[in-house]
């Protein structure tokens, strides 16, 4: 079935049920599927075949995406507030359309066009993009055969972990854009259990709980901890909640277990990546000690996944290897990035660039990383390109970086700099302008002066004794 027929099944199944709830809006299911048909109808007399949705969070923005589908177009989100270089070069990916909240307004105006989905399988559905730490951001390319593989409807294959996930979603708080693909994800698997879609303030966490009575909600790292902090200081009635996921950046056991004494057996951490997806998910009933709640659980029903040694020899339980993935809903490619595509993506198998090993009980745990990224707010940033920010200073010689755990952000970036002449480099200058360059997230929390950096046996910086040296 090619996506996204099954979600309009799913619509026309029980039309007057809620499919979402905004402010004081109640959009059936049937509104919602009339919503995106005139839509769709709108975008038909364009004739784009491309098109960027640049669009508030509503129930009309999701009907811009199913209608964009439906009719088997190129579909594209792009995050609100991006730097205007990052937002150009989305933009200048061959799109034919950009709409706005007042194009989407005059596009419902037209008459509807029948819903049904006649992509071509292998034609490309969605342009999911990184966060462009590296400069330009990375165009991750979804086909429609790899959206139908993700959506599936299939009881019968679900893990008992992936089972307690779904039945808990009768209300999922939709917090964030649905240009995140972890967003669009959870949006589209609540509408396809038949529940209903909550849109509603994030900074308001965990009041919109108990005022929404919300059963699931998808937080990173920071949010989880602001949630614990809210907890403590005040009394809510979060008795609704049926499934918290945690996501984006690495859990700690001790962050798992505190949510979970506040909120009860309700707490899943889902690790994955952009590229693919979910890839396991720890779930409550996983998580019965320590050592398992420092895991992230068992691998998707869909996914197999494979640990190397450097060799690309399987290495047994117990032992870590490099990571490496596949399912049928794995992305195709890097946009018009071969070289890229190549490195990541052989013989069917994606490379995470993950280091992890399985325990006896089959739990995946995570132990560290052969690339160079600092993860921060749930977002992925690369070391060398903070880096190449530090040393665009004349008074910096050298610039290294590395991310350290941080409670707050998941990981925080630490900076070590050494002079390029007798003049002290500015800290606030360095971290000014690492903030024009990349944004708030690559801000180096601590800038050391060094004279020189601490190498290892073969010449590299020796980045454990860097990080001995943060104080």
């Amino acid at each position: 079935m090619v996506f996204p027929q099954v979600l309009l099944d799913e619509l026309a199944t029980n039309a007057d049920a809620v499919a979402f709830e905004h402010e004081d809006r109640r959009v059936t299911r049937r509104e919602l599927a009339s919503m995106a048909a005139r839509i769709a109808g709108g975008l038909r007399t364009t004739g784009a075949k491309t098109v960027a949705l640049e669009v508030s969070l509503t129930p009309q923005a999701f009907a811009g995406y199913l209608a964009g589908f439906a009719l088997g177009c190129r579909v594209i989100g792009v995050v609100p507030g991006l730097p205007p270089e990052q937002r150009e070069h989305i933009l200048a990916g061959g799109v034919d359309l950009v709409v706005d909240d007042d194009m989407l307004a005059w596009l419902q105006e037209h008459e509807p066009a029948e819903l049904t989905a006649t992509a071509d399988p292998d034609d490309i559905a969605t342009v999911v993009y990184t966060s462009g730490s590296t400069g330009r951001p990375k165009g991750i390319v979804y086909t429609y055969r790899a959206l139908a593989a993700r959506w599936p409807w299939q009881p019968s294959t679900w893990t008992p972990g992936m089972g307690a996930l779904i039945a808990g979603a009768s209300r999922f708080l939709l917090h964030g854009t649905l240009a995140s693909a972890v967003m669009m994800h959870y949006t589209t698997r609540c509408l396809l259990a038949g529940g209903t879609v909550v849109i509603a303030d994030g900074s308001r966490i965990p009041h919109v709980f108990e005022t929404h009575r919300i059963t699931a909600a998808m937080l990173t790292v920071p949010r989880a901890h602001h949630l614990l902090d809210v907890l403590e200081a005040e009394n809510l009635d979060v008795r609704s909640l049926r499934a918290l996921t945690i996501s984006g950046s690495p859990v700690s056991a001790q962050l798992y277990a505190r949510v979970q004494e506040q909120l009860g057996p309700v707490v899943f951490n889902d690790y994955g990546q952009t590229e693919i997806g979910m890839v396991s998910l720890l779930s409550p009933g996983d998580a019965v000690d320590e050592r398992a709640m420092d895991s992230v659980g068992r691998p998707h029903p869909d996914v197999e996944i494979s640990l190397r040694d450097p060799d690309g020899r399987e290495v047994p339980t117990g032992q870590v290897g490099e990571m490496f993935v596949r399912s049928p809903f794995m992305m195709s490619g890097y946009l018009d990035q071969p070289e890229l595509t190549a490195e990541v993506l052989a013989d069917g198998w994606l490379r995470t660039q993950d280091l992890a090993s399985f325990d006896e009980r089959g739990l995946l745990h995570l132990r560290g990383r052969t690339r160079d990224v600092i993860i921060v707010n749930a977002q992925t940033y690369y070391a060398s390109a903070i880096e190449d920010a530090l040393v665009r200073d004349e008074a910096v010689g050298q610039a290294y970086v590395i991310g350290l755990p941080d409670p707050r952000t998941g990981e925080a970036v630490h900076a070590f700099v050494t002079r390029a002449s007798d003049r002290a480099p500015d800290p606030q200058r360095l971290r000014d302008s690492v903030r024009d360059l990349l944004g708030a997230n690559c801000v180096p929390a601590t800038i050391t002066e060094l004279a020189e950096a601490p190498l290892t046996a073969n010449g590299k910086p020796d980045k454990k004794a860097l990080a001995a040296l943060v104080r």
